[in-house]
């Protein structure tokens, strides 16, 4: 119908059949930034965040959100993750997330690094939100993948 591969020939979502697709090596890397006040970043690179360390803890919660990320977009297949890896760099204005998946399989880890990303910022948020309830969470994109029918991707 429209060329889209989860729409169906009668204008319907659904997941796409990958059994036929060959199983290789896949990573993706995904990054995102949150931005906040000087105060806030400081808590984070301090140590000093009330709700304890904001910097492990939100490595822990990007991790968990990449193993569920099936869990959370309705169309993305359940995939046996061999490794996520998150980098969390504050700064004097924020903190950068970097997200690497991979898995071997028949369909890629970009939604799951994305998603890694993006609840790591969001427990960020969460923890020292008593500090900048302005905090800006952007930036969320794929930075590159490898593997697959589609071939490597580059930002």
């Amino acid at each position: 119908m429209s060329g889209l591969t989860h729409i169906d020939a009668e204008g319907a979502a659904h997941m796409v059949d990958v059994s036929n697709k060959d199983v290789t090596a896949r990573e993706a890397v995904a990054k995102g930034r949150i931005s906040m006040s000087a105060e806030a970043a400081a808590a984070i690179r301090d140590g000093s965040a009330k709700k304890g360390d904001v910097i492990a803890v939100a490595r822990v919660a990007g991790i968990m959100a990449a193993k569920r990320t099936s869990d959370l977009i309705p169309l993305c297949h359940p995939l046996p993750i061999s490794s996520v890896s998150i980098d969390l760099a504050p700064d004097a204005s924020g903190v950068n997330a970097t997200a690497t998946v991979r898995t071997t399989g028949r369909t890629g880890v970009e939604m799951e690094a994305m998603t890694a990303v993006s609840v790591a910022l969001l427990t960020i948020y969460d923890m020292v939100k008593a500090v900048d309830k302005a905090m800006e969470i952007g930036a969320v994109r794929l930075i590159s993948k490898t593997g697959g029918k589609s071939g490597d991707y580059k930002a």
